[in-house]
């Protein structure tokens, strides 16, 4: 029995299955990854652009990485892959999505049951009294309309904590399903990476390269994410 057909058969018997996808599911749909030979963090270092000392001592640079990353996602859409995880959860195959990418996609796509563990860059916040604020006042550059405070998309920067909800929702997910699917993760960032290791599920790991965390599944697929869930899909569908 192939890979392909092993992981078939788990997800016809599993009551709850679960995905959790990182940078590797977008970049299909034209956005950079993060940490591999081409991606964002060779060009930029993380430390100067994607943390709060960076907000608040050199916003000038914060603000211009990340209005280029959300101009850079106006022009991206989510791709098929997106749209077949969306359709398994209308079919009941799939129950649950915890994601590490703030750019929307599942939810763009049609999935409802979405955590997004690292936040939306397309919600918008006061750094200093957390009020809302638009896109268009971010891009512009604006202060905070109460308090003149910086505004921010509500991201999760280096050093600040995962929304709570979020997590609480993804890790009790992952703890009771029956099969959990990694897709597009380095599984680098903490504490996102000790997510698959909540369950007492199949583990199936789908990415461009096996990460050195791969010892931990019971299944690895090796390819896109687009291309392994159109695999996966026609032999569902069959």
């Amino acid at each position: 029995m192939s890979k392909i057909e092993t992981v078939v058969n788990w997800l016809q018997s599993s009551k709850k299955t679960v995905v959790l996808t990182g940078a590797g599911m977008s970049t299909e749909s034209g956005v950079p990854d993060f940490r591999s030979a081409s991606g964002w963090w060779t060009k930029t270092d993380p430390q100067q652009v994607a943390t709060v000392d960076a907000l608040e001592s050199n916003y000038p640079l914060f603000h211009e990485f990340y209005s280029m990353r959300i101009q850079l996602l106006d022009k991206c859409s989510p791709h098929k892959g997106h749209y077949i995880l969306a359709d398994w959860e209308k079919r009941g195959i799939l129950h649950h999505i915890a994601t590490q990418n703030v750019d929307g996609f599942h939810s763009k796509a049609g999935s409802r049951k979405v955590d997004e563990l690292h936040g939306s860059i397309y919600t918008f916040r006061c750094h200093s009294c957390g009020r809302d604020a638009s896109k268009e006042a971010f891009l512009a550059k604006e202060r905070c309309a109460h308090c003149q405070g910086y505004l921010r998309p509500n991201v999760v920067l280096f050093g600040e904590m995962l929304p709570e909800n979020a997590w609480r929702s993804a890790l009790s997910n992952i703890q009771s399903a029956d099969v959990v699917i990694v897709i597009g993760t380095s599984l680098e960032v903490y504490p996102v990476n000790q997510l698959p290791m909540m369950t007492k599920g199949k583990k199936v790991y789908i990415n461009k390269e096996a990460a050195s965390h791969a010892s931990y599944f019971d299944c690895i697929l090796e390819g896109k994410a687009k291309e392994v869930l159109m695999e996966l899909d026609d032999r569902l569908i069959g």
